[in-house]
């Protein structure tokens, strides 16, 4: 279960900026934090299930979070990775059915959940939101249709050459501009390329002895990006 904590205003959120919420005015933001409510999640912690009915919008105000489907046999596929800002579940809020999908903490995370009457009715009345949400639906289209592309003609280190890239970009790294912000499993990392787990260990050793990236336990460091970007075959 999560634990309930000090509920952050939206008037004075950080995470705020640069999301979906960012022009909204003070009137609007004050109307939100009267009706939301906010959860605290430990790392691990579900926060929301493939096959439940949704409930509201679901806003992350601190935190790194994993939103995955379970395949074959019960295999998880990591689809999306979300962070302070994003918004999640709005697909299924959308169009009216289950989540397709569960969203899981992959460190102690807050998120905020605005109602589903309160989403429905910020999208009747501001159509600045509802172009944004719009945007959210078409880059999650192109993103899958890559995603499939990618599966079917890309080999697994490019995959996963990539993958890292894609995690240093989206999340950062620390001062030394070369380490991940993230920390994540070799699992997780393989539920994001999409590979067996035994075949993301090998080809991260694989880079470890060309010098490409560092390994310190679930941290990654990238010691040479050149060649990562021309493993990933990012190059036109």
């Amino acid at each position: 279960m999560s634990k309930k904590f000090q509920t952050p205003f939206c008037e004075t959120c950080q995470a705020r900026v640069g999301s979906i919420f960012c022009n909204l005015s003070e009137e609007e933001l004050i109307n939100i934090s009267a009706q939301k409510h906010c959860n605290f999640y430990l790392k691990g912690q579900q926060i929301f299930t493939e096959g439940n009915s949704p409930t509201g919008l679901h806003c992350v105000n601190k935190g790194k979070i994993k939103v995955s489907q379970s395949g074959f046999e019960g295999k998880e596929q990591i689809i999306r990775l979300a962070k302070e800002g994003d918004i999640l579940g709005y697909r299924s809020l959308v169009s009216g059915e289950a989540y397709t999908a569960s969203a899981i903490a992959i460190e102690d995370s807050k998120v905020c959940i605005i109602p589903k009457a309160l989403f429905f009715e910020m999208i009747r009345v501001n159509p600045e939101i509802t172009g944004k949400i719009m945007k959210l639906l078409a880059s999650d289209l192109k993103d899958a249709e890559n995603k499939i592309t990618n599966l079917a003609q890309k080999p697994v280190i490019e995959r996963l050459a990539e993958a890292i890239l894609m995690l240093r970009e989206y999340y950062g790294f620390i001062k030394d501009e070369n380490s991940l912000t993230i920390t994540i499993t070799r699992e997780e990392i393989a539920n994001i390329v999409g590979t067996a787990t035994e075949t993301a260990i090998r080809i991260l050793s694989e880079l470890k002895r060309e010098g490409i990236i560092a390994l310190d336990g679930k941290k990654i460091k990238i010691l040479n990006i050149n060649a990562l970007i021309k493993l990933a075959n990012l190059y036109d």
